[in-house]
């Protein structure tokens, strides 16, 4: 089975056992979207600057790998044209419930952001991109793929994983385990370790394949800012263990 099915049938699971980020927003959500509230999230706690949106009325937005209904009935309240890409089927089915629940229109692919994305040149004026890169093995070919579907002077808004949360097989002890790259295709040992967890496959990547790879597929990096896991040994430590960027194309 190709690594990316492993990981849609491990998203699939844990949206049934309550995931955080499967947890669709409520129709009380929704409602203050649409009175114009704008409180979205990249990483696991710092809120996107709100200037980093472009005018949202008829913005047509790409939620790369965004599923689960936490970002896309946020975009469409304040009028954006949404599409979601998603891999999970279960993720994308919350995004059926809700956009039926509050009655907006979205376009919904199933894809493997892996492999070319199933649109043309030019297509999006934003794309969202929340941390799931780091299911993927080569980053680089998705930040050209994503400089491709974006209009010139589109934005990518992404979320990173640095890759430190990989030194650890229990990030609570604070004992350092594995060496960086973390690639389980290529190392036995950390595949048993995700595959005792339960936590699919998953790939560590460093802030030349992030940063510099969105450099290298044509962005410009406006700005850019770092969180933590928000919880435990390194969060309490002050460690950073993500980045968000802006990009634009």
């Amino acid at each position: 089975m190709h690594y990316a099915d492993i990981n849609a049938r491990t998203i699939d699971r844990w949206v049934e056992e309550g995931w955080e980020w499967g947890i669709p927003i409520s129709h009380e959500e929704y409602l203050a979207a649409k009175a114009g509230r704008l409180s979205l999230l990249l990483t696991p706690t710092k809120p996107v600057p709100r200037d980093w949106f472009p005018d949202l009325a008829g913005c047509r937005v790409l939620g790369l790998a965004s599923g689960g209904a936490q970002q896309m009935p946020v975009f469409a309240a304040h009028g954006a044209v949404c599409t979601v890409l998603d891999y999970s089927p279960r993720q994308l089915q919350s995004e059926r419930e809700v956009a039926a629940r509050e009655g907006y229109d979205i376009e919904i692919v199933r894809a493997d952001m892996s492999q070319p994305l199933p649109f043309a040149d030019g297509s999006f004026d934003m794309i969202f991109h929340p941390v799931s890169n780091c299911y993927i093995e080569e980053v680089l070919p998705l930040w050209r793929e994503c400089f491709r579907v974006l209009r010139p002077g589109g934005r990518l808004l992404a979320g990173l994983d640095n890759g430190i949360n990989y030194l650890f097989e229990d990030e609570e002890s604070g004992q350092v385990r594995y060496r960086l790259p973390f690639n389980p295709l290529k190392d036995p040992e950390q595949r048993a370790a995700l595959e005792r967890a339960g936590d699919g496959i998953q790939f560590s990547h460093t802030l030349e394949e992030q940063i510099r790879g969105q450099i290298q597929a044509g962005f410009r990096i406006v700005d850019l800012y770092e969180d933590t896991n928000g919880r435990g040994f390194l969060h309490e430590h002050g460690v950073p263990t993500f980045w968000a960027t802006l990009a634009v194309r």
